[in-house]
């Protein structure tokens, strides 16, 4: 009993303590500020026995209150007011200025846009202007050489006129040479064959080939008594027969046929004694005897 009477005084002034500071941190706390980091007190402690306890304990004197510092001053409203202005004035000063900036910018990259804009058109303007002065000379050019292309095809066309002129003239003067050289040979066969004519050697030579026909003719069943056939034989040099056709008869189909029949086996025709009288084309008259 007599201990806890002595341990009932220090307990109570420990507990006593720690309310009051407590309390002075309750008080001096600025709700306007972040609350400052948690500070441990330091406690001190020692480590009592029963026999310390069984001893008459000496009653020590209080502890020296310990000094609270004071509480940081409140900020003035009004003043934190005028600051908060201050503050957002000198914010909208830099965003004007920052717009201004922008402005300025702006003007100076349309400035430059546009006289990037007028070098380009007097670029193109002068490449324009060049290209003009390059076509209009490239015109003359070629106009001047189409002028020397156009005189020197006159020159050849001229030159190509006046050699066929004269080669016409030649050609003419050859064509006309030799046609009077033909006219001549020509008079001169003409002659030789009406020599042969008159000499009695044609008929001779038409007989011959009259008689080697009918030699080689069978007479069909058909046949009538004055039987008159023309007939014309297409014939090449040594007498061989190439054709022959009925131009007209008084005979039937099956006496035309034998008389064509007749012609070839009469091939080769007999010559004449005078080669001029060769003909390729001959008309005969076919009359057989009854």
């Amino acid at each position: 009993m007599i201990q806890n009477e002595q341990n009932f005084v220090p307990v109570a002034m420990a507990v006593l303590l720690h309310l009051l500071i407590f309390a002075a941190m309750v008080f001096a706390f600025d709700f306007s500020r972040p609350p400052p980091p948690i500070t441990p007190l330091a406690i001190q402690a020692s480590l009592v026995t029963e026999e310390e306890l069984s001893r008459p304990s000496v009653v020590e004197p209080d502890p020296e209150p310990q000094v609270q510092p004071e509480p940081e001053p409140q900020p003035d409203p009004a003043e934190q007011q005028r600051i908060e202005a201050e503050r957002l004035k000198r914010q909208q000063d830099l965003e004007r200025e920052q717009e201004r900036i922008r402005e300025q910018q702006a003007v100076e990259q349309r400035r430059l846009e546009q006289e990037a804009d007028e070098r380009r058109q007097r670029e193109q303007a002068e490449r324009e202007r060049q290209r003009r002065e390059a076509e209009e000379r490239r015109k003359r050019e070629e106009a001047e050489l189409e002028r020397r292309r156009q005189e020197a095809e006159k020159k050849r066309l001229e030159e190509i006129e006046r050699q066929r002129q004269e080669n016409e003239r030649r050609r003419e003067e050859a064509e006309e040479a030799e046609r009077m050289r033909q006219l001549q040979a020509e008079l001169a066969e003409e002659q030789r064959r009406l020599d042969a004519l008159n000499s009695g050697d044609q008929q001779r030579y038409i007989f011959a080939i009259q008689q080697a026909i009918q030699r080689n003719w069978v007479r069909p069943a058909s046949a009538i008594p004055g039987l008159r056939c023309v007939v014309e034989v297409r014939q090449i040099p040594g007498g061989e027969v190439v054709g022959a056709n009925i131009v007209s008869c008084n005979g039937d189909a099956a006496v035309r046929r034998s008389i064509e029949a007749a012609v070839f086996k009469a091939s080769p025709l007999p010559e004449p004694e005078n080669p001029e009288l060769f003909e390729r084309n001959l008309r005969l008259i076919f009359e057989p005897e009854a």
